[in-house]
């Protein structure tokens, strides 16, 4: 099973969304059993806690339901665990990077480094705005998982 773990800061906006988003498409590309999908943070701020109203309002609004996710921080075993691990800013990334134990296999990547026309590098943090940044971040989720589900049917193609 090839194994793929988003990762924002707290793990209630952006990476549920991402996970909820990634698994629909994984479903609907008939991939459910050979991708595993989970998402955390790089803190546990929020640990065991759904994630934000607004977040699975967007999500909800979309087709998307995220009430089963709760938040928790990355942990050491998710650097064996995961062969793909997807930073949604740069600071999510290097954080990771060093948190990376020796002879770690996992792939870190920036989320939207799999999309080749991507006019951002970082999925800003919606938390602190409106409703319009919960859409905004959506949108550039949504993107980015279709651009990932076409690395993950490779590498799986690939492997298999």
């Amino acid at each position: 099973m090839y194994q793929v773990l988003f990762v924002c800061s707290g793990n209630i906006c952006r990476s549920p969304t991402a996970e909820g988003v990634f698994r629909k498409l994984v479903e609907a590309a008939g991939l459910a059993g050979q991708v595993g999908i989970d998402s955390a943070g790089t803190h546990g701020y929020h640990q065991g806690e759904p994630p934000d109203p607004r977040t699975q309002e967007e999500a909800l609004r979309r087709g998307v339901d995220l009430s089963d996710q709760r938040a928790r921080a990355v942990v050491a075993a998710d650097f064996r665990r995961f062969d793909l691990i997807l930073a949604m800013t740069r600071e999510h990334q290097r954080h990771l990077e060093r948190a990376k134990p020796k002879g770690s296999a996992a792939d870190i990547h920036l989320f939207l480094d799999f999309v080749p026309d991507a006019s951002v590098q970082d999925v800003p943090d919606p938390y602190y705005g409106g409703p319009d940044g919960f859409e905004h971040v959506f949108d550039l989720i949504e993107t980015g998982a279709r651009a990932i589900l076409i690395h993950v049917q490779s590498r799986l193609a690939s492997a298999g």
